[in-house]
């Protein structure tokens, strides 16, 4: 009866199951195999060989042209890689406690919750280019936050700016679109946390703030968790923000590649930079690259989980 019922498991998994290794594990291996062939085709699927020099070139270690000193390829390792941790260590903490805060603020005001968590929940259903837009116009020379602060004329994303005020912007952006779904994340947990917990804070004439702290957090830190675990590896993969603001990367000495994500150059890689000739051999070695910092940053979160979170 036990193997009839697991054959009948199996079969109701199998179409999920079929996609999954479809569109998920077989694009993996694909692209690990492609990052270690040399000069790889894509039309025909062919390569001239095996090699480790992909990643070489990719990090900037090892030159495209041998002999050539002006062939080494700086773009990843010196504008992609420091730009992307940039975005992710500032963006994510400060997302998360500001969604973290608001939650807990609409956790208190339950007359016209529902309508605010509907206010903050608009912008996660807004097309990222058009909010890329919007706030383009926002940071224009004659736009609504330079004439808020009296400085009508300062360059924010304007063909001349400093990389300082783009990624400031930048970074605006990214937290701005974040925060709608980690709020919806906190508020569902906040409502989960039984009454009687708040009613025994109560009885025993205990703050709001310290409840919150107390009490609370650690009874919302499995969400926590998640959203802090899936918000480090959404800032590891940030491009729209770079699409939707600049279209392309270039700031005050006009070069493309001041603003390049570790996404940015990977789709560059695929689509032939300039209108150059593909390397998916290069974009496979970087989506590799950042596939292994990304499972080591999850790694490192799920341990210091183990200690911090409550179920």
């Amino acid at each position: 009866m036990e193997r009839k019922t697991n054959w009948k498991a199996w079969l109701y998994l199998a179409p999920a199951l079929i996609l999954i290794m479809l569109f998920t594990i077989f694009p993996i291996i694909n692209t690990f195999v492609i990052s270690f062939m040399r000069d790889y085709n894509y039309a025909t699927g062919t390569s001239s060989g095996f090699t480790f020099d992909n990643y070489g070139i990719v990090l900037g270690i090892v030159e495209r042209v041998p002999g050539d000193p002006n062939s080494v390829m700086t773009e990843f390792i010196r504008y992609a890689l420091p730009n992307t941790l940039i975005i992710t260590f500032v963006t994510v903490p400060i997302s998360v406690i500001i969604a973290l805060l608001i939650a807990i603020g609409l956790n208190h005001i339950k007359a016209v919750r529902s309508f605010f968590q509907t206010i903050f929940f608009l912008p996660y259903v807004t097309n990222t280019i058009a909010v890329g837009m919007v706030f383009a116009l926002i940071f224009s020379n004659t736009g609504l936050f330079n004439r808020l602060f009296g400085i009508e004329g300062t360059q924010w994303i304007q063909l001349g700016t400093s990389w300082g005020r783009s990624m400031f912007v930048i970074c605006l952006y990214v937290i701005w679109t974040a925060l709608p779904f980690k709020i919806l994340i906190f508020a569902s947990g906040l409502q989960n946390v039984d009454q009687q917990y708040y009613d025994a804070a109560r009885i025993d004439a205990t703050p709001k703030w310290k409840t919150d702290l107390k009490i609370v957090l650690p009874m919302i830190s499995p969400q926590i968790l998640y959203v802090s675990v899936t918000s480090f590896i959404s800032g590891f993969k940030e491009y729209n923000a770079i699409v939707g603001l600049f279209n392309r990367g270039y700031t005050t000495d006009g070069n493309l590649h001041d603003l390049y994500t570790v996404v940015y150059y990977i789709y560059d890689q695929i689509q032939g930079v300039g209108g150059g000739r593909q390397r998916l051999e290069y974009a496979a070695a970087g989506a590799v690259v950042l596939f292994v910092i990304i499972f080591a940053f999850t790694l490192v979160q799920m341990q210091v989980a183990k200690k911090r979170v409550h179920y």
